[in-house]
């Protein structure tokens, strides 16, 4: 299994559809679905009747998972970057293509 381009913690920028441009932060990675959620993107709006466990009801936010070919590492500057592997020191590290910055610790 390849290593993963995008981890949680990452900041990412939406390529691509309504939320397109939009930053955030990796909350939950899920490499064998190839997908990631991104907080304060994708919002999905779930109209849920009263139960016992939620007595209340009523309409639900929640994000839901994006497709990994959707989002990309975001530079210094908010700018999208594509994500290679070198090996530095012996360790095999994530860089950034356009700034060449070392993207882990």
């Amino acid at each position: 299994m390849a290593s993963a381009k995008i981890k949680k913690g990452d900041r990412v920028i939406v390529l691509s559809g309504k939320d397109k441009g939009k930053t955030g932060e990796v909350t939950m990675a899920l490499p064998k679905a190839d997908k990631v959620v991104v907080s304060g993107v994708n919002i999905a709006v779930r109209h849920t009747k009263p139960s016992q466990g939620d007595p209340q009801g009523g309409l639900k936010r929640a994000e839901a998972p994006l497709h990994i070919s959707k989002v990309a590492h975001v530079t210094a500057d908010g700018k999208p970057t594509r994500v290679r592997f070198e090996t530095q020191d012996g360790k095999k590290v994530r860089v950034a293509v356009k700034t060449g910055v070392k993207i882990d610790g």
